[in-house]
């Protein structure tokens, strides 16, 4: 990352989808970020975070270096001027890295998703006061890639492969940084390990945004039936033992990732566990 007002992330963090973090006390939340950040990971991104950051606080207060990233605030529902005052009002924001993207248009027609890509341009027109090196956009689409790569730090793509990275970094070049996301399975029994990656990925099976992106990955209707085939399933979940699922994020690293945000899917759905066995193999890379 070439951005000198951005945030140290480190190669890896983790993507904390399924938590329900507001669940926990500021005590408690405040410790399993301590713990994330002993255990080597540079950065807890969170999903469908609220802009007025209630959750980062805990985070930065009980870490010294780790980075609450979102990924992403919705530009349809989280009004900007909240991010900004949230933002302005954060001790530690300089360890604030602010994903923010469009969702989907499938949750969010009434509010006009033909034009998501304006949508986001306004959006960020309203961030100034914001280092652009403490923002993201999340981005699929060639426009949108392009439109991370001017305006913020860079991409974050989700549900991709490292084929994708790959071809994502060729077409921002150099200087953005790029921060994929990847989900894995530890689990080495191929059957058992397919299935809790089907789960994990059901629900973006009947998004047409990630639908359009894997086309253009090469994946067709008959990879999006029946809860995914084992080919799309292969391609988008990284599972085996640790150093199978290391090397699923190095391939992302040596494809020119930047940091990867590693999204553990159990059984259970606690990956606390997951994300423990695999800090030495994770954080080595």
């Amino acid at each position: 990352m070439t951005n000198a007002n951005s945030p140290a992330l480190g190669r890896v963090g983790i993507f904390g989808f399924w938590f329900n973090f507001e669940r926990y006390e500021r005590t408690e939340l405040g410790e399993l970020a301590a713990e994330l950040e002993d255990l080597g990971y540079g950065a807890l991104w969170l999903a469908a975070a609220k802009a007025e950051l209630g959750l980062a606080g805990p985070v930065l207060e009980a870490t010294r270096k780790f980075v609450f990233a979102t990924g992403i605030i919705n530009v349809w529902s989280e009004q900007a001027s909240t991010l900004v005052k949230a933002y302005q009002e954060e001790p530690h924001r300089d360890r604030l890295l602010l994903g923010i993207g469009a969702g989907h248009r499938e949750s969010n027609s009434a509010q006009g998703y033909a034009t998501p890509r304006t949508a986001v341009i306004n959006y960020l027109d309203e961030l100034t006061a914001i280092p652009s090196g403490q923002l993201a956009l999340a981005a699929l689409g060639p426009r949108m890639l392009a439109l991370a790569a001017e305006r913020t730090l860079g991409p974050h793509p989700y549900l991709i492969n490292p084929e994708y990275t790959a071809s994502a970094r060729e077409a921002i070049g150099s200087g953005p940084a790029l921060l994929p996301e990847q989900k894995v399975v530890l689990e080495t029994d191929p059957e058992r390990a397919r299935t809790i990656a089907r789960s994990g990925i059901a629900m973006y099976l009947g998004l047409e945004n990630y639908l359009a992106n894997l086309r253009r990955l090469g994946f067709t209707e008959e990879d999006f039936a029946d809860g995914g085939s084992d080919r799309l399933v292969d391609a988008l979940v990284g599972w085996g033992d640790e150093n199978a699922v290391a090397e699923r994020v190095r391939a992302h690293l040596d494809a020119g990732a930047d940091h990867v945000s590693v999204q553990v899917l159990t059984e259970d759905g606690d990956p606390r566990p997951g994300y423990r066995a695999l800090a030495p193999a994770l954080t080595e890379l």
